[in-house]
């Protein structure tokens, strides 16, 4: 198995991460793999475990880290394996949904990480909410943005069948991938509101700069041929329709943060999923579906308040 590992000085000098990296051998298939963290704050309030999805790595959280640090979370921001710093297999066909959930696991378990915040988005969802099901007592509540499970029922989107197919083998989206463009075509269609988002040059130098060439890409490339559209992905959805009907029956607390201009993951249907969890707040920003880009602050002041009140009276 062949396995690429990013030179460090491409993340030399990215706009507004300084934090120092980390990095922890975890195993999957009985292989070991170099995982990288970002690892901030004391902990006193517990750990945020925040959770990536495609096509981005730990530098989406950089905005949400320094206040959750400041009232007191240790911040711990992996990045999945082919994604970030961390070992890139060069196989496309090794990435699969059930090894990152494996290598996930097997950090958590590694660090010990208890009393454990979760937060999630896209692929950050079904990979991190496995976690929390499989391991109940190392998590106290859920912070969900712009994600979903795969469960009977659930109706994908236009958009995001749209999305799968320009995924497919020739299709648009590998070329924009192979040129580096594609998080530049996602912010381009960004909201307003929040934080300025990263300029076109910045976009290319922060999502680029674990992919030095297009054979390191196969990690994002795999993750929307996995969506379970159309019985695709069975194994998928089976691991969503599992985590599903185990979190119906969730206690601890669970907070939705949604962006509401996401054609994928729409706020209709963050607000059905909110209603299976009788105490879940829900609170909407004018965002999009990378909502951590430009309202990182916004949501880590909300996460944090939605704590401080859980307890009272219901949302």
């Amino acid at each position: 198995m062949e396995v690429f590992r990013t030179p460090e000085e491409r993340f030399a000098g990215l706009p507004g991460f300084a934090f120092e990296p980390h990095y922890c051998e975890v195993a999957v298939d009985g292989e070991p793999f170099r995982m990288h963290y970002v690892d901030e704050g004391s902990g006193e309030r517990g750990v945020a475990l925040m959770v990536h999805g495609m096509p981005t790595w730990a530098y989406l959280y950089r905005r949400m880290i320094p206040p959750l640090v400041e009232a007191g979370f240790r911040c711990i921001a992996p990045d999945h394996i082919g994604f970030g710093r961390s070992d890139k297999v060069l196989d496309d066909d090794w990435y699969t949904i059930e090894r990152h959930s494996i290598a996930l696991r097997s950090l958590v378990e590694r660090l010990d990480l208890r009393d454990v915040t979760l937060v999630c988005q896209d692929w950050g969802g079904p990979i991190g909410l496995r976690q929390a099901v499989d391991m109940p007592a190392r998590f106290e509540r859920l912070a969900i943005m712009n994600t979903w499970l795969h469960h009977e029922g659930f109706e994908y989107t236009d958009a995001a069948r749209r999305w799968q197919s320009l995924w497919q083998e020739g299709g648009p989206m590998v070329a924009l991938q192979g040129c580096g463009l594609v998080m530049q075509n996602y912010l381009a269609n960004f909201p307003r509101g929040g934080a300025e988002p990263l300029t076109p040059g910045e976009a290319f130098a922060v999502y680029e700069a674990p992919f030095p060439d297009n054979r390191a890409k196969a990690g994002p490339r795999r993750f929307p041929l996995s969506i379970p559209i159309d019985g695709q992905n069975a194994e998928v959805a089976r691991e969503g329709q599992r985590c599903w009907d185990a979190l119906l029956g969730w206690q601890k607390p669970v907070h939705f943060i949604w962006g509401t201009a996401d054609q994928i993951f729409s706020e209709s249907w963050g607000r059905q999923w909110a209603s299976h969890f009788p105490r879940a707040t829900f609170d909407a920003l004018e965002a999009g579906h990378f909502l951590q880009e430009t309202h990182g602050q916004e949501i880590a002041a909300i996460l944090l308040a939605r704590v401080a009140g859980e307890g009272t009276a219901a949302p």
